[in-house]
């Protein structure tokens, strides 16, 4: 049985990542999105909301769970037994990133292994921070996030804004 790791912050999670999530789960048997929770970022979303908007972004696609974790990538990889890790690639700056995490990771646990999976033309301008910076100016998200929680990081974003 395969199993691919999706790692991210998620913080929201795009229509890129479920792009992403989508395509990966047709080459394994299961996929893992793995959802970060690293004390050192400040994310929008609370861990449990960034789990929640992924659960309800993937419902429909087989094979695919969504968890949280904390701590080294690698550690999760080997407690699973994971085959590969995928990620997402928008340019040419995202490779250099993720081709100097791989060889760290491959440094820590040998059979480490990862798949890239180039963006689709029309989601390669969607990030986490160019959503969060639409939605607090009032702009409209819909085409970079899932219709069912729309709603939901708009005003979660703006909420945060006008606390600030």
């Amino acid at each position: 049985m395969k199993t691919f790791l999706f790692p991210g912050s998620f913080d929201p999670f795009s229509l890129g990542h479920q792009d992403i999530a989508r395509r990966a789960a047709r080459l394994c048997d299961r996929l893992i999105v793995a959802v970060l929770k690293n004390s050192d970022k400040a994310p929008v979303f609370t861990a449990d909301e960034r789990v929640s908007m992924a659960k309800t972004c993937l419902s429909g696609i087989d094979g695919v769970e969504v968890i949280l974790f904390e701590g080294l990538l690698v550690d999760l990889y080997r407690k699973l037994g994971a085959s590969a890790v995928v990620r997402g690639l928008r340019g040419e700056s995202d490779f250099r990133i993720e081709a100097e995490m791989a060889a760290v990771n491959k440094l820590l646990f040998p059979e480490y292994d990862l798949i890239l999976l180039p963006c689709n033309a029309d989601m390669v301008f969607i990030s986490s921070s160019t959503i969060k910076e639409v939605a607090v100016f009032g702009g409209d998200i819909s085409k970079m996030v899932n219709p069912e929680i729309v709603d939901f990081v708009q005003s979660k974003i703006l909420e945060r804004k006008a606390r600030n």
